[in-house]
């Protein structure tokens, strides 16, 4: 009797565990790089509090653009505001539930241990980039945002043509960090975000205010999601309390502002 008993509780069990298993839902996210850890952070504690699991995509904001235009599905989409006003008006992108998160900004970042470049003035800035050997950031080729602004930087010091023979190119900030704390390139120049999750890279401080792009990044539905399913569902987990904890201890400021 009691094994029968037994048996089928353990039968029970197996059937509500794959009755689970059937309901549970994957979730796609694309995320601009800046975002990438706070994001794979709430996802996780997504996942075990609702057994859905998330599967985490990142890439430049314009890289996750021309995916999407190729035909590449996503549920949720975490990129920065202009990137995804670009989207909404290619119909990729749903605008109902559409949120700003989090305000990046652009830092450098050098290996640990050593010397901090100048940041406290736009020349001394300068000089520090003259006096490098090398230097690292996105390829805008890549469709970075970083590392766009970077190189119209350079230009406005009228130092680009002189820098292009140190350039260390890479195509996500976290490899720029990645360089850095190699030793392959001197200084990285890129969100802060990215680059202190590296444990051989020191946050020097941010681009100097003249030279600063602040950028938010939002979070909104793609045009193939279900809004009513576990993407919804994570939509709104990107906007706990939790989640701003997480923005905030990757050096971000959160926002949590409806659009």
């Amino acid at each position: 009797m009691m094994s029968k008993t037994v048996t089928a509780a353990a039968v029970a069990l197996m059937l509500l565990a794959e009755g689970a298993a059937a309901r549970a839902e994957t979730v796609k996210v694309f995320v601009g790089g800046a975002m990438t850890g706070p994001v794979r952070l709430i996802a996780a504690d997504f996942t075990a509090r609702t057994g859905n699991v998330v599967d985490v995509v990142s890439d430049t904001t314009g890289g996750l653009q021309n995916r999407l235009r190729a035909g590449e599905k996503a549920d949720v989409l975490v990129i920065t505001a202009p990137g995804l006003d670009t989207l909404q008006k290619e119909s990729l992108a749903v605008a109902a539930g559409r949120v700003d998160l989090a305000l990046g900004l652009m830092g450098v970042g050098v290996k640990a241990g050593a010397p901090s470049p100048d940041l406290s003035t736009a020349e001394g800035f300068k000089a520090s980039l003259l006096a490098a050997r090398t230097v690292s950031y996105v390829d805008p080729k890549a469709g970075g945002t970083s590392g766009a602004h970077f190189e119209e930087v350079m230009k406005a010091m009228g130092i680009a043509e002189q820098m292009r023979s140190k350039t260390v190119y890479r195509k996500q900030g976290s490899e720029v960090a990645a360089a850095v704390a190699k030793g392959e390139a001197d200084l990285g120049v890129t969100f802060t975000s990215e680059l202190a999750p590296n444990p051989g890279v020191r946050v020097a401080g941010a681009l100097p205010g003249a030279f600063q792009m602040p950028t938010t990044y939002d979070a909104a539905l793609s045009t193939t999601a279900k809004p009513d399913g576990a993407a919804g569902a994570f939509l709104k987990a990107l906007q706990t309390p939790a989640a701003m904890t997480a923005i905030r201890n990757a050096g971000m400021e959160p926002l949590v502002r409806s659009r």
